[in-house]
């Protein structure tokens, strides 16, 4: 292919087509990017995974090796070199300015000062760039970030990023299907990036994307993912709200604390498959579940898996789950088809009271960060009745009274309340909560509703909606409203 010459980190993100991709392919041990269609410039390229990567990078005049005949594929690339390979691809403009103090002897400073001038660094330190310091993977997904403007994604991909300040670069980089990590769900984030390495990242950052993954969290017409803002209040509102309490505040039940909340498991072909021992099997599905060998789990008695299995399209969700000498056991799990709208048989329960999947009620931080939440909210009370409704399939009530909100039960956030003084991002939650509304999913704490465990919430914003209370919430009328075929 031709290379594109940008002029500017804003260019880059508008002539960069980037699909939403799964990441089938990763940056250690495994297939390069396509066969070497010639013969390698340097001897110590040949038979090399990602001999393919690096003879682009040649005929591309981004690299012409370490030495005479030489690329040193396995020696790992410095930031000054860094800055020269994505200058060369990007034919960066030239600036006048001096951006660093530390980079003078350097015989890559005028392209350093290029990569400054262009917003894709601001150096390690105030003043510095650290031109002789390796690059590591994380500080390379937020160089590819910047440079080639990736869009951000509603997908947490790896388990090993978590308190990584490059995590939101780490993640668009694997949603654009440049990375696939390396290996067993992690991407080695504090690992220094190796030469054959950085010319496979710019290798699949400039060549064709993947295709977009058809495997969001149910189709469309899901009622998980259809707007209830239109439906009429249900006759039993007022009841239904005093009962759970009107004026006992919500509470968000995740933070920037990582272990609040709950985790999911990105997964896909290569996750080793595991047999699960089930407390009751009779209303779990048999399995096998695929468990990575360093699961995310939650913190607490409930101990969820959830696992996100993007090349099946599938999601794997276990309850009260430990490893054993024996083998993984839980009290019970279910597995869901995402393609497909079918509830689970009625009567059953799933790794939630209510049968129903958790990770699609969850608030994610990387679905915030795109502006936009667009399904129901998963919600608990603290009593509930002894029945449910749809697309609830399971219920653990207290009783029979008419006064107690069944499991399945969707409540909305009223059009009326005002949002005045509440931030940005906590709008997104509070249009969400008006237009897809909540649904109860299991008993617990009064008007808790869930989010994923992620060190990127702040905790200041999120203790914004511990203002709303019962009253501002209305049950919804769902009668009729179902799942489309």
């Amino acid at each position: 292919m031709q290379r594109h010459v940008a002029t500017s980190r804003g260019e880059a993100a508008t002539w960069r087509r980037v699909a939403v991709g799964l990441a089938i392919i990763g940056l250690l041990g495994v297939t390069p990017t396509g066969a070497a269609a010639v013969a390698s410039p340097f001897s110590d390229t040949i038979g090399h995974p990602m001999e393919a990567d690096i003879i682009w990078a040649y005929q591309q005049g981004i690299t012409a090796g370490c030495a005479p005949n030489l690329f040193c594929p396995d020696d790992p690339v410095t930031r000054e070199q860094m800055a020269t390979f994505l200058d060369r691809a990007l034919d960066l403009d030239s600036t006048p300015t001096d951006y660093f103090t530390d980079d003078e002897t350097s015989i890559h400073e005028a392209a350093i000062n290029r990569l400054a001038a262009s917003g894709i660094t601001s150096g390690c330190a105030a003043s510095l760039f650290c031109p002789k310091a390796n690059v590591t993977r994380g500080e390379m997904a937020s160089f590819l970030v910047r440079a080639f403007g990736l869009p951000v994604d509603g997908i947490d991909w790896f388990s090993d990023d978590d308190t990584s300040i490059h995590q939101g670069a780490i993640n668009r980089l694997a949603s654009s299907g440049i990375t696939g990590g390396c290996g067993g769900g992690q991407f080695c984030p504090t690992k220094s990036v190796t030469r054959a390495q950085m010319a496979a990242f710019l290798h699949r950052a400039m060549a064709s994307p993947l295709e977009p993954p058809d495997c969001t969290l149910f189709p469309a017409d899901n009622v998980w993912n259809r707007r209830v803002d239109s439906l009429p209040v249900a006759a039993n509102s007022n009841t239904m709200i005093a009962t759970i309490g009107s004026s006992t505040r919500a509470h968000p039940d995740f933070g920037e604390y990582l272990g609040y909340g709950i985790p999911y498991n990105v997964v896909d072909a290569t996750t080793p498959r595991r047999w699960v021992t089930f407390t009751w099997p009779d209303e779990s599905d048999a399995g096998p579940y695929p468990i990575p060998a360093s699961p995310r789990i939650e913190d607490g008695s409930d101990r969820h898996i959830l696992m996100w299995d993007l090349s099946a399209c599938k999601l794997y969700e276990l309850f009260a789950a430990t490893h054993t000498p024996s083998g993984w056991r839980a009290g019970s799990g279910a597995i869901w088809d995402l393609r497909s709208n079918a509830l689970r048989p009625d009567g059953w329960t799933s790794a939630d009271a209510a049968g129903l999947p958790i990770l699609p009620g969850l608030i994610r931080y990387d679905e915030l960060a795109t502006g936009v939440i667009d399904h129901a909210i998963r919600f608990t009370a603290p009593e509930t009745r002894s029945a449910h409704i749809y697309p609830a399939r399971h219920d653990a009530g207290s009783g029979s009274s008419a006064s107690l909100p069944p499991m399945g039960m969707r409540v909305r956030l009223k059009a009326s309340f005002d949002m005045t003084d509440y931030s940005p991002r906590m709008r997104i939650i509070l249009v969400a909560m008006q237009r897809y509304g909540m649904i109860l999913a299991d008993n617990g704490s009064p008007w808790f509703f869930g989010g994923t465990s992620d060190i990127r919430w702040d905790d200041d914003e999120l203790n914004e909606l511990k203002n709303l209370r019962g009253s501002d919430f209305e049950v919804v009328d769902t009668t009729g409203f179902v799942n489309g075929p």
